[in-house]
């Protein structure tokens, strides 16, 4: 009868365990999305004034594939075609994006970024860049990559 109890005991120790283990995960996840957020709004601000923070990350996908249909990223970000569609307007008005046709179907276009969108972009990315080296200075090599890998795995995982 003792050792039943003290199974049940160990398993919910290991389930306690497991639960704080998520708990902070969960913990530490929330404060970084919150800085991410404010983040992606203050370099969105500095690639120009008016950009509102999901811009960014407008710029990072842009950058990343090349030009893309805005049906694509929509997709991509989860968000309703007339929503992307505001927002891609918004920065064609600026001059950042153009749009261009699709080669492969020409009632479609593909949104590119402009040579002064890219040129903006790169500027603010780069000195964001900067800031994570100066952050991360007495990190160990090896620890920036094996963080990155995590969070690739983590990303790749929601993205399945």
């Amino acid at each position: 009868m003792h050792g039943s109890g003290t199974a049940s005991e160990g398993e919910s120790a290991s389930r306690s365990g497991v639960d704080q283990e998520f708990l902070a995960l969960e913990r530490e996840l929330a404060v970084f999305l919150r800085r991410a957020r404010a983040q992606s709004g203050e370099m969105a601000r500095e690639v120009h004034p008016e950009l509102e923070p999901a811009a960014y990350g407008l710029f990072v996908r842009l950058d990343d594939t090349g030009p893309q249909r805005a049906t694509d990223l929509a997709g991509y970000f989860g968000v309703g075609k007339a929503t992307m569609s505001r927002q891609l307007r918004a920065l064609e008005d600026l001059g950042l994006v153009a749009r261009d046709p699709d080669p492969a179907d020409g009632r479609a276009s593909l949104v590119r970024l402009t040579e002064e969108g890219r040129d903006r972009f790169r500027h603010v990315r780069d000195a964001r860049r900067g800031r994570y080296v100066r952050k991360l200075a007495d990190w160990d090599r090896g620890e920036v990559a094996e963080l990155a890998r995590l969070l690739h795995q983590l990303n790749s995982r929601a993205e399945a």
